[in-house]
């Protein structure tokens, strides 16, 4: 009887702790990935599945759809293909630029010629 009682409270431990370190994670990733998703608005900026970036240029809610301006090439998708969303007002903000600098020349002197080195 006492075996009995042990074995049934350490599978309830296990399926307890089954749960909170399993099943309740995924289900909060899944309810704000549906957030993200019903939040999806044109002017988005968005990323794919497949890193591909782009801006939501319109929505089909019946076919389940998203059809993204990628600098000028306009690309249809699933719904599920989006993998990351940037509000219109954030990507502004978080745009980084990139600095170019021109790589510096020398020139060649009579003073550094390689008769006057050796």
């Amino acid at each position: 009887m006492n075996s009995t009682l042990s074995t049934v409270i350490m599978f309830v431990a296990i399926m307890a702790l089954m749960y909170f370190m399993m099943i309740r994670p995924q289900k909060k990733q899944q309810q704000k990935r549906k957030e993200m998703m019903n939040q999806l608005k044109k002017g988005d900026q968005v990323t794919t599945i497949g890193r591909l970036h782009g801006v939501v240029d319109s929505i089909n809610d019946a076919d389940q759809t998203v059809t993204l301006d990628c600098e000028g090439i306009f690309l249809t998708f699933d719904r599920t293909a989006i993998g990351r969303v940037i509000p219109a007002g954030e990507a502004a903000t978080t745009k980084e630029t990139t600095v170019v600098e021109k790589p510096k020349t020398i020139e060649k002197t009579e003073n550094n010629s390689e008769d006057e080195t050796k």
